[in-house]
């Protein structure tokens, strides 16, 4: 059995990167290429770039909701999940090529978060736009550009997947239902297997957003709905750490910086009231803590 996980520290306290007032900040991508935290609205359409050398900002819109990212490893720019499925998208010329849309006969479906196993493999989920009906699935994305449903999750929304320190165990996030799961991962043929209840959230804590394991093999997840982020022993999944934030809605993380011990949080205005959205002038907002363990670098995506 692994060492229970150690507890790590905060070295600040959050910082406000970009109050970009994001309706759903996501698709947080730490790229070492250009030393920068990529990031999307989704229903905003826009992708964002910061640099925290120089906090420049850019950004770009799009015909429709983009919602997960990679960096491809043979070819500059980035893999990108639209509504209307796998697309590539060149920060420099602004070209966005589609490449196939695996659920075009589920109209009411959009992609939400995703991301490279270590193999640079991309794995995306799908939910329903309306975040009711339990239609959500995961898909593998390969370098050949073959796509395939791996897990018909029957979930209403679907995040994560992050995976452990040795790459045998995926967790991925049914969010309505305050769940994450847990699966045994073969890391040659990128199936996978056992699923079991790894940890259920407590009332109060909201719901199991976007997550990243770090360097240790901790996992941090991003609370939809009760303002925080916390670290995570990934076998007993005890809580080590819990960092507050200025608003509700937090949904993903990433590690990054020169040594990966930045980590990056996103968070929306969605859903908030206006009375809400008068208490959390931040809501939407980019935000950054450091601390003191790092994060893994980003697997790029092999095509």
């Amino acid at each position: 059995m692994p060492s229970p996980a150690l507890v790590p520290k905060l070295l600040s306290e959050p910082r406000v990167l970009w109050p970009a007032g994001a309706t759903l900040g996501e698709g947080t991508l730490w790229s070492a290429r250009r030393q920068a935290l990529y990031w999307v609205d989704i229903l905003g359409r826009t992708l964002y770039r910061y640099h925290p050398a120089t906090e420049s900002r850019e950004q770009w819109s799009f015909d429709e909701e983009i919602s997960a990212l990679a960096e491809r490893a043979e070819a500059p720019g980035l893999l990108v999940t639209l509504r209307s499925g796998f697309a590539l998208f060149d920060t420099d010329t602004g070209r966005v090529q589609k490449l196939l849309d695996p659920e075009a006969h589920l109209p009411g479906n959009r992609f939400n978060d995703g991301k490279c196993d270590l193999q640079g493999r991309f794995w995306g989920g799908t939910m329903d736009f309306g975040c009711k009906e339990p239609t959500g699935s995961l898909y593998r994305f390969d370098a050949k550009r073959h796509c395939e449903k791996v897990f018909d999750a029957h979930f209403a929304v679907t995040n994560g997947p992050t995976w452990s320190l040795d790459g045998r165990t995926m967790y991925f996030n049914e969010t309505a239902e305050q769940r994450i799961h847990a699966f045994d991962f073969d890391t040659a043929t990128g199936t996978i297997s056992n699923q079991r209840l790894w940890l259920r959230f407590a009332k109060g804590d909201g719901h199991p957003d976007g997550m990243t394991t770090d360097a240790d093999g901790r996992l941090w997840i991003a609370h939809w709905g009760a303002a925080c982020v916390t670290c995570h022993d990934p076998v007993s999944a005890k809580e080590l750490l819990r960092i507050a934030l200025p608003t509700s809605h937090i949904t993903n993380v990433a590690f990054g910086g020169p040594q990966l011990r930045t980590l990056f949080i996103t968070s929306a205005r969605f859903e908030l009231s206006d009375e809400q959205l008068a208490a959390q002038p931040l809501a939407g907002a980019l935000f950054s803590v450091e601390v003191d363990v790092s994060g893994r670098p980003a697997t790029a995506w092999e095509g």
